[in-house]
Parts: structure tokens; sequence; C-alpha cells
């Protein structure tokens, strides 16, 4: 029992919070690559993926799995980024430190739906019953990519001071 749910459900709550956190960070860095902060969408993902990384360490467990280790990185990341946007909003270097930040939290549970679709989706099991076939790394390698990109293209595009700035100058 977890919080008083079954570990079928708990497991479950778990995966749709990852999968919303997922959804709404695509949304939220696709909004800066458009040089906007989608706040309610940004919110949302922020949220959602805390609660991945809480939730995460709440499974019953008697070592550390890379899982946990991951969870642990994904919250050290997230610390400034959730700075930077509620403290510091988004002010000089805080910028880039948000995006960047933002991305890579993305990435981080992009990364763990892989390998737990590569656990759990029998076709995909079967391509890469080990998760070191080419199947599985050539997947985690192009998914590290293009968050590469995405990242470097959210912190050369995301500016939204100087949206704000232009928008109220066309205002006038």
């Amino acid at each position: 029992m977890m919080l008083g749910m079954s570990l079928e459900t708990f497991t479950l709550i778990h995966v749709v919070i990852s999968l919303i956190g997922i959804g709404t960070g695509l949304v939220a860095v696709f909004g800066m690559i458009s040089n906007r902060l989608l706040k309610q969408w940004t919110a949302v993902f922020l949220v959602t993926t805390v609660l991945t990384s809480v939730t995460g360490f709440m499974f019953p467990f008697t070592k550390v799995t890379p899982g946990i280790i991951l969870g642990v990185i994904s919250l050290v990341v997230l610390l400034p980024t959730m700075l930077a946007l509620f403290a510091f909003h988004l002010a000089d270097g805080w910028r880039w430190i948000y995006a960047a930040g933002a991305v890579g939290a993305l990435y981080f549970n992009v990364f763990v739906l892989i390998v737990q679709s590569f656990q759990k989706v029998p076709a995909l099991k079967a391509l890469a019953p080990h998760q070191t076939e080419p199947p599985f790394v050539a997947t985690q390698g192009i998914t590290l990519i293009l968050f590469i990109v995405l990242g470097v293209m959210a912190v050369k595009k995301f500016h939204p001071q100087m949206a704000a700035k232009a928008r109220a100058a066309a205002a006038h």
C-alpha cells in the first residue's frame, strides 16, 4: 500500500502525472522556442515534474536505483529552474538558466519514458531485452540529440522581457 492505495493504483497515478508533465513540458518548451512564456502550461509542467520525482521516491526499494539517482538529479535541476522563474523572474542570466533547466528536466522525464517503454511494451522489449541493444541505444541517442537542439533553441530564442517590451511598444 502506498498512501492508502494499492501499488498498482499508485503506479498508475505516478505514470499519469509523468505523462502530464511530459505533455505540458513539450508545450512549454515549444512556447519558449516561440519566445512565449506559457504560464499555465509551465506551472503544470513544473508541478507535475516535481511530483514525478517525489512520487518516484515513494516506491518500495531496497537499494539506490538509476531511477532514484535520476529523480535526485531532476530535483537538483528543477531548483534553480524554478528560482529563475519565480524568484528572479527570468532577469538577466536567469532566463537561460530557466530555459536550459526546463528542457533538461523534460529530457529526464522522456529518458525514463523510453526506459519504461522498452521494459514494459512487449514489442520494444523484444527489440532490446537488456536495454543495451542498438534499437534502445539509438532511441536514447536520437532523443538526447533532439533535446540538445531544443535546449539550444530555447536558450537562444526565449527572451520574454524583450517580447513584452515589443508588444507594449506596438500597442502604443
